[in-house]
């Protein structure tokens, strides 16, 4: 007994523990289902979250009211999330494409300053993941759905330096070395 309250305290600590995350509601649609005395109607949500500090997720919520739709919407995605790396907490560290059905999103990385330049749901992702500067394009399905899909996915296969060199058993210098070898090469050759 005293232990299974041991681990219901545990459980509510840990909610106080964690971050507080700010969520974007994307969609709304309004169902309808005819019944033998005429339409019942129902919502169904689309929310984005995220703590704006390189962690994202996206639920979808239906029920009979719209403040219902959007808190299990909420809760399923607070369940949902994923780390995103970002370089200098600002932007991606290398381009990437996102594909979901017939959702394809492009995603480039962008020198400071540049804003997020994105539509629709791509700019609530962006926002909650608390990237500042990103070029992207939606190509393919508007449906809000698939392009948070595909954004996710293409966020998914982001990786840092870090996560690079850790996977060749490498440095970090020594993978970054390489970017910067080109760019001095040129020099050398005017010498």
């Amino acid at each position: 007994m005293a232990e299974r309250e041991n681990r219901r305290g545990r459980g509510r600590n840990r909610e106080d523990e964690t971050p507080e995350f700010a969520d974007r509601l994307v969609a709304i649609n309004r169902v309808s289902k005819t019944v033998k005395g005429g339409k019942r109607f129902g919502f169904a949500a689309l929310v984005v979250v995220g703590d704006q500090k390189g962690r994202v997720g996206f639920g979808k919520g239906k029920a009979k009211e719209v403040p219902e739709a959007i808190r299990k919407a909420t809760e399923q995605a607070k369940r949902q999330m994923v780390r995103v790396p970002l370089r200098e907490g600002r932007t991606l560290h290398h381009d990437v494409n996102g594909r979901h059905g017939a959702g394809k999103v492009v995603m480039r990385t962008a020198p400071e300053g540049t804003g997020i330049i994105a539509g629709g749901p791509m700019r609530a992702v962006f926002e909650m993941l608390g990237v500042k500067d990103v070029v992207s394009k939606s190509i393919g399905s508007q449906n809000p759905y698939n392009m948070i899909r595909a954004t996710l996915d293409g966020l998914t296969k982001e990786s840092s330096p870090r996560q690079v060199a850790a996977r060749r058993g490498k440095k970090v210098a020594e993978i970054l070395r390489k970017d910067e070898a080109p760019a001095a090469a040129p020099a050398d050759a005017d010498a």
